[in-house]
């Protein structure tokens, strides 16, 4: 096999014009569809796992000293982990809803592209 045809054939398809644009606009739809509730559980899930990051240095004393510190460090930490426990229920309950709300443009879409072949 000759790598560099192969190659070639990759890097002009990128520039073919696109014939099947409804597959293209089924894509689109589906990442329209499932991108709020990815974005949202990613940065969800990073602040809450720097709500813990800051509960464990308070409570190992890097932060603060004494028991006060330590205490209210176990109490951020125990925010924290409850924030990321709760994290996939919401990122399923926004998929799901983003999911409804373009179900039936997707699913036309889809069909139309299945009666076409």
């Amino acid at each position: 096999m000759n790598t560099d045809k192969i190659l070639a054939e990759a890097i002009a398809k990128d520039y073919a014009p696109k014939d099947n644009s409804k597959i293209v606009a089924l894509k689109k739809l589906d990442k329209k569809a499932k991108l709020p509730a990815t974005v949202f559980t990613y940065t969800f899930g990073i602040i809450s796992a720097l709500i813990v990051g800051t509960g464990m240095s308070f409570a190992m004393q890097v932060i603060g000293s004494g028991v006060a510190g330590m205490a209210a460090g176990i109490v951020i930490g125990i925010i924290g982990f409850i924030l990321c426990g709760i994290n996939y229920p919401i990122y399923k309950k926004m998929l799901e809803r983003g999911k409804a709300k373009y179900a039936y443009e997707i699913v036309e879409l889809a069909r139309e592209i299945s009666e076409k072949e």
